[in-house]
């Protein structure tokens, strides 16, 4: 298993960010490999939403499948994400601070099969991987919501 964590600072209120991470079907505003996020269950985002996901990884599709296991508003998002290859367990944490939100996360990914061998790899990379894509809604959330993903593309080069 691979534990990935990280933190970033987001000069916006608390209850706008986390509003806006809860809902997956933003996060290709801000994730440069997300190209596809569509809710899958009724009513509103909270505790057993699920939703479908598509990211390109090198070049080929890699289709998931994400469920919010704890939703507590505005404080804790819990997730459970699924591919074909792994399984993600993780939280965000969102906390107020003078001027904006301080959100970590910290994320257990389970490699399946043979890509347990890569696990030492899946972790550097994956950490690499968060640091974009939470910059990628750090700089989309404090412009205002304008595109995120030039300067995410610029950062994955």
């Amino acid at each position: 298993m691979a534990h990935i964590e990280g933190e970033i600072m987001i000069e916006r209120p608390v209850d706008e960010v986390f509003d806006f991470v809860a809902d997956e079907r933003n996060e290709p505003r801000y994730n440069p490999r997300m190209v596809l996020a569509e809710k899958t269950s009724p009513g509103p985002v909270g505790l057993g939403t699920t939703f479908t996901a598509r990211t390109m990884t090198m070049g080929r599709p890699v289709d998931m499948t994400i469920e919010t296991t704890g939703y507590e508003r505005p404080r804790r998002l819990k997730s459970s994400t699924v591919l074909s290859n792994m399984a993600i367990h993780g939280t965000l944490s969102f906390d107020a601070r003078p001027g904006g939100t301080l959100m970590r996360w910290c994320w257990d990914v389970q490699p399946h099969g043979l890509l347990k061998l890569m696990t030492p790899l899946i972790a550097r990379q994956g950490k690499r991987q968060e640091e974009v894509i939470w910059t990628g809604l750090k700089h989309y959330l404090e412009s205002g919501g304008d595109s995120a993903s030039g300067t995410a593309d610029r950062m994955l080069a």
